[in-house]
């Protein structure tokens, strides 16, 4: 969605958020949000979310498990 010029306007007198993302900015971003959404992804499973395992190869085996079944559902086959 596009900004408000008020918006645009009152950003400018603050400091805070940049108006406008470099390309470089935009590409960093792009990775970090797809890197958030799979942690969300693979938080709604209850072992991981919590990290109830004892150990950390059983943790590992989990994620291994639960980023491969996402990954299996959410590819084109």
């Amino acid at each position: 969605m596009p900004e408000r010029d008020d918006q645009i306007a009152h950003r400018r007198k603050k400091p805070g958020r940049p108006i406008d993302f470099g390309d470089q900015q935009r590409e960093r971003y792009k990775g970090r949000n797809v890197v958030e959404r799979c942690f969300n992804k693979l938080k709604q499973w209850r072992g991981i979310a919590t990290r109830s395992d004892k150990l950390a190869r059983n943790y590992h085996a989990g994620l291994c498990l639960a980023a491969t079944l996402h990954w299996l559902s959410s590819s084109d086959h």
